[in-house]
């Protein structure tokens, strides 16, 4: 198999973890809990296994697992889009692949903490494109990696779905993107329209080495 295979076959089980998360949330709701818990363990897998692992061959030697919080059904939503925006491009300049572009098209808002918070929605552009939420909360650079989570990449598959027309938004689902396992690799920084001054301990952790 050679890279461009791995790669697709990386993304082929990658789309199946999130499918079968899905599936599970709609036919056992009330094992929120556990359905999260075997989508962790699927893709600790990955990153033990698969030759397009984002971590490195020195990583791999000692990895023992994802660090997470503890599953939190209180930071599960679902929210309605508001599309009351300004559709505002914003350029991410990717040392090793140019140019990255994204499109806002909407922001979502919810509370946490008794606060009231908003996060973009932002479309990915060029060809095919996606959909794209990062965010940063007061745990980056804490106890998680300080350029911020994603909860939404739909390009490489991690979309948590969809009820009628309002977006599933759950931060127990929250990743590190791949820059922050090793020096590899170079991602887009969250724009600060999508930092948060609450913390949100739900999700992925600081890889520990």
């Amino acid at each position: 198999m050679n890279s461009f295979e791995s790669l697709w076959d990386y993304r082929a089980r990658v789309s199946d973890l999130y499918r079968e998360m899905r599936q599970g949330h709609a036919a056992r709701p009330l094992e929120a809990a556990e359905v999260c818990r075997r989508f962790r363990a699927g893709r600790d897998a990955l990153f033990a296994d698969h030759p397009q692992t984002a971590l490195d061959e020195a990583q791999r030697q000692t990895f023992k697992g994802l660090d997470y919080f503890d599953y939190d059904p209180s930071l599960r939503f679902e929210l309605s889009v508001d599309a009351e925006v300004e559709p505002e491009v914003l350029e991410f300049h990717l040392s090793q692949d140019g140019v990255a572009r994204a499109r806002r098209f909407g922001r979502i808002h919810f509370a946490l903490a008794g606060q009231r918070c908003t996060l973009s929605l932002f479309w990915l552009l060029g060809y095919g494109g996606g959909v794209y939420l990062p965010f940063r909360d007061s745990t980056s650079g804490r106890e998680t990696y300080g350029g911020g989570r994603y909860l939404l990449d739909t390009i490489k598959h991690a979309d948590l779905g969809r009820n009628g027309d309002r977006i599933v938004v759950d931060f127990n689902y929250a990743y590190n993107p791949s820059c922050s396992y090793n020096s590899r690799w170079v991602c887009p920084p969250t724009p600060q329209e999508n930092e948060l001054s609450v913390p949100i301990r739900a999700g992925e952790k600081t890889l520990r080495v």
